[in-house]
């Protein structure tokens, strides 16, 4: 089963000094290592912050786009991975390990589905 774990992160506390960082890229690379070594990684990333995304709306046939994100909340989504395990305890147990690295809340969701 496939599961996204979101990187949960609070933009007013960026940035991190550069110690931070090096520190925070060692503990989140050995835990990406891990992950793919057990052969659960499928895909991560980071995500720039996000008052550079875009939100697409589509209402009676007619497009607006606005900057920013999509909820105006001081959490947002700084990047995510994608992992695929044979439980949600499994998911979890990853999840802890990516917290820990991370030193941020991971929110765990299965995919409904891959298409």
């Amino acid at each position: 089963m496939h599961y996204l774990m979101g990187v949960r992160i609070d933009e007013s506390e960026l940035p991190y000094s550069d110690e931070e960082m090096e520190a925070s890229f060692a503990r989140v690379g050995a835990v990406n290592d891990e992950m793919k070594a057990a052969g659960v990684w499928v895909f991560g990333g980071g995500l720039r912050p996000s008052d550079s995304a875009t939100v697409v709306r589509v209402e009676n046939g007619r497009t607006a786009m606005t900057d920013g994100p999509f909820a105006e909340t001081k959490e947002q989504l700084g990047g995510f991975y994608v992992i695929e395990v044979d439980d949600l305890d499994a998911a979890l147990a990853w999840s802890e390990k990516v917290a820990e690295a991370c030193r941020v809340p991971i929110e765990v969701r299965p995919f409904d589905g891959i298409a």
